[in-house]
């Protein structure tokens, strides 16, 4: 097992270095840099930069450096935490991350849970009472999940709480805490607006893992050594728990690996509906207004998150499921 974690973190910093240069060809993509924008910035005012002052901005970013040795510059000083300047906001992409990153974890870890224990536990009931009445409902809330997007949920929330209970579901803090210290009350507040944006987020992944759940569980429930084991007497409860649901997790936990950067980055319009102050409408602003050091910093985020998440999942399926590590040793002495 330690040489499989140990080869696959070796394989998760080959991915990561890929990924950077990645993130930084979307940085380079655009044609200009920060100092074509800032002239034109600039000549929108009427005023027009010296030479002096564009030579001083590109030595200041690294823009008269070839590419190869902007992207060792860029890396470097992105390991250090440095991700580069904002032309939008015009201050440093690192401060615009240290903003909204907390948020965002707050709201996605959360979220996360409330999708994979909503999801598995209505997956186990549907595949335990099929064609029952809790099954078709469970189906129907499921397909409805998939189909309405949920931005539009948001607005729906959003109208009726606001004119049946007289309620805002807009942001993360009541208006008195927006701007306030942490303390005890800011985190009751925030608990307090949590349930409704993660319900919203994690709508489709939820009803998404429970049909999966639901699928795989049916199937395993089905095999012979389902049958075997109730027909020799082992109870029900451990009969389902001990093997066939541990067995129908391998597909659900295998999904970490996207659907981690995708409440992040799928969520974008919902947390623009709903003011919520995560990177998600940040990357959106960003794509809108070229930002690119903004943009590609977000990128590299995501799909930093994407190789960890799989990551995690690929030790998780190692711990849920032996067949997984007994698969890596025949395929090692078989080569």
């Amino acid at each position: 097992m330690i040489a499989y974690a140990a080869r696959r973190f070796l394989y998760l910093c080959l991915m990561l270095l890929g990924l950077s240069v990645l993130a930084f060809v979307v940085i380079e993509l655009p044609p200009g840099n920060y100092a074509t924008v800032y002239a034109a910035r600039l000549a929108e005012t009427g005023i027009t930069p010296t030479l002096e002052e564009l030579a001083e901005i590109e030595r200041r970013f690294y823009l008269d450096l070839p590419a190869y040795l902007r992207y060792f510059r860029w890396a470097g000083d992105a390991l250090r935490g440095d991700f580069g300047f904002s032309t939008e906001w015009e201050t440093p992409v690192i401060r615009l991350l240290e903003q909204r990153v907390p948020m965002t974890v707050v709201l996605n870890v959360s979220t996360l849970l409330f999708t994979y224990v909503a999801a598995i536990l209505i997956g186990i009931y549907s595949a335990t009472h099929q064609y029952s009445i809790g099954d078709y409902a469970f189906s129907f809330l499921g397909f409805a999940g998939l189909a309405v997007p949920n931005f539009l949920l948001a607005l729906v929330l959003m109208v009726t709480l606001h004119q049946l209970f007289d309620l805002s579901v807009t942001g993360l803090f009541s208006r008195e805490y927006r701007n306030a210290d942490w303390s005890v009350g800011k985190v009751v507040d925030l608990i307090k607006h949590l349930p409704v944006p993660v319900i919203i987020v994690g709508t489709a992944g939820t009803a998404e893992l429970a049909r999966v759940m639901r699928a795989t569980l049916l199937d395993e429930l089905g095999r012979q050594y389902v049958i075997t084991a109730r027909a020799k007497g082992v109870g029900e409860s451990a009969l389902l728990f001990k093997y066939p649901v541990r067995l129908a997790l391998n597909p659900v936990i295998s999904t970490i690996g996207w659907l981690l950067p995708a409440t992040i980055s799928g969520g974008a319009i919902t947390a623009i509906v709903l003011s919520l102050p995560t990177v998600g409408p940040l990357l959106f602003g960003a794509l809108l207004s070229q930002d690119t050091h903004l943009a590609g910093s977000i990128v590299l985020v995501l799909g930093a998150l994407a190789i960890v998440g799989t990551f995690i999942s690929d030790l998780l399926l190692l711990v849920i499921d032996p067949r997984v590590s007994f698969a890596r040793r025949g395929r090692s002495r078989g080569g």
